[in-house]
């Protein structure tokens, strides 16, 4: 552009010189000399012109040559920058497959290797509760506060397939081991668990303690085993639909764990099954209905350990809500020892939807037993029937879905923003009744009841998926016993009702 404008003002620059020299009087002569004198100048300033023209067009081919090479530089170091990135994310990539994963969050502390195949997870478990019983002034030193559960809860996974359970139990007035088992998986359908957990019976007593709904299990549990030691075959049918459970142990009595050692003469055969037919089908109402049918097998019973538990009293027995003894099997002046055969059977159900659960249970627990004296050589023999049956049911008020295995809040407990969690309130009857052939010769009629009844209401709020408060009342009437003169269980319990208030603050992660 500015050569064109110089070779424009050269043009116009020799044409007003030429003007004024036709314009000039001088003679011809000197006239015709400047204007070739002017020829020659314009010719001399058109080859600059031309020159510098042929120049800028080099200049420019050159500019735009070094412009394309710089341009293909710049292309070529992006490109090479974006190869060593992939190289370090593929490299990255390959390091993360390589080290190990450590989770933290509200399904405890998870430790894994890379490929997932060896899984450490730590958990734990945290119940402290509070019970207070009213008009019970013959029996002492039964309120007040007490460390229900304390459990850390070691489990993992080894070599992909194999699990292992381990669970002590620092609770209570002594250290326990409650679950140590390995576990095998090779599909879902087909797993074996090998020793010491829960005796696949009672539905109840099978669910967590972290989701019971109340702070005690019913009077059902009562008739059923707790933990023992064995071997089982299960499995998870379909996800779930069908479960069963077949199983080999040594055998406890009622609401018994046992001691983790093999003094059994005979084994104990567990099964159970478990269906939910709708579980995975469109019929959203029906998903959670679930029922089945457990028992336990065993014969040639013969050593106290093989009678119930001993909770709230000193003898085998049965407790209340409150965890005291309202049966015992204590005649005067005699001994009673499991005797022959013990079988327990167990028809159970759920049913959950929505903010509704409703739970069903009942058992029998067919009991051989014993009854001998030093000062009477007779033996006295018999095979007992105690029954047991409960209902309870369940609602969210806060809306959430209710399930087996818990609530889980839709809007934590966070007073800043105005969540409060989520608040349950739930209802229960259950009932126990003793065999009538158990009285003269394996209790007393006198100090232990032939039946209890009790009813129980509460409200549980569920802070987050971790924290949870109970608070519930329990009222329990007895059939029988209440021997004014008794000063210790079950006599001194079955005087009255009991009517106990329960308050618990759960820790669980």
């Amino acid at each position: 552009m500015k050569l064109n404008k110089l070779w424009l003002a050269a043009i116009l620059g020799a044409q007003l010189t030429f003007t004024a020299l036709a314009a000039d009087g001088t003679n011809d002569t000197n006239r015709d000399a400047d204007i070739e004198a002017l020829k020659q100048q314009l010719r001399e300033l058109s080859q600059k012109v031309q020159t510098l023209e042929s120049q800028r067009a080099v200049d420019q081919q050159t500019a735009t040559e070094a412009a394309k090479v710089q341009n293909q530089e710049l292309d070529q170091k992006v490109r090479i920058l974006a190869r060593e990135r992939e190289l370090d994310q593929e490299a990255a990539a390959a390091a993360a497959k390589t080290q190990p994963k450590l989770t933290v969050g509200p399904g405890g502390f998870i430790a894994s290797s890379a490929d997932s195949n060896f899984v450490f997870r730590l958990n734990g478990l945290v119940q402290v509760d509070s019970r207070t019983f009213f008009d019970d002034t013959a029996i002492k030193s039964n309120d007040g506060f007490l460390l229900r559960r304390a459990r850390p809860i070691f489990q993992g996974t080894v070599y992909r397939d194999f699990d292992f359970v381990f669970v002590p139990d620092f609770g209570g007035s002594s250290v326990q081991i409650f679950d140590a088992y390995a576990n095998y998986r090779y599909e879902p359908w087909a797993q074996i668990r090998a020793g010491k957990f829960k005796t696949p019976e009672g539905l109840e007593q099978l669910q967590a303690d972290v989701n019971t709904a109340f702070n005690e299990r019913s009077l059902v549990t009562d008739l059923v085993p707790n933990r023992d030691v064995g071997i089982q075959f299960w499995g998870d049918i379909d996800g779930g639909v069908l479960s069963y459970a077949a199983g080999i142990f040594n055998g406890v009595g009622d609401s018994r764990n046992s001691n983790n050692s093999a003094f059994e003469n005979e084994i104990e055969f567990a099964g159970r099954l478990f269906a939910q037919p709708f579980k995975n089908s469109d019929i959203t109402a029906l998903q959670g209905l679930g029922f089945g049918i457990a028992g336990t097998s065993q014969n040639g019973t013969s050593a106290v350990n093989d009678l119930p538990n001993n909770t709230g009293g000193s003898l085998p027995g049965y407790s209340t809500d409150g965890q005291q003894q309202f049966f015992a099997y204590n005649p005067s002046n005699r001994v009673v020892t499991a005797s022959g055969e013990h079988w327990r059977l167990s028809p159970q159900g759920y049913y959950y939807y929505g903010p509704l659960s409703l739970l069903g249970e009942y058992a029998i627990s067919h009991q051989g037993v014993k009854s001998t004296s030093s000062s009477a050589p007779k033996v006295e023999n018999a095979s007992l029937n105690n029954t047991a049956w409960e209902i309870s049911g369940g609602w969210v008020l806060t809306g959430e879905n209710a399930s087996f295995t818990g609530v889980t809040p839709l809007h934590p407990f966070d007073p800043h923003l105005g969540q409060w969690g989520a608040l349950q309130v739930v209802a229960r009857y259950a009932e126990l009744n003793i065999d009538d052939n158990a009285f003269k010769y394996f209790a007393n009629p006198a100090t232990s009841a032939s039946a209890a009844q009790a009813w129980s209401a509460g409200l549980n709020w569920f802070l987050n998926k971790n924290i949870r408060l109970n608070a519930s009342f329990s009222h329990t009437t007895f059939t029988g016993g209440g021997n004014s003169k008794a000063t210790t269980a079950p006599g001194v319990v079955t005087r009255q009702p009991e009517n106990v208030f329960f308050t618990r603050i759960q820790l669980a992660f």
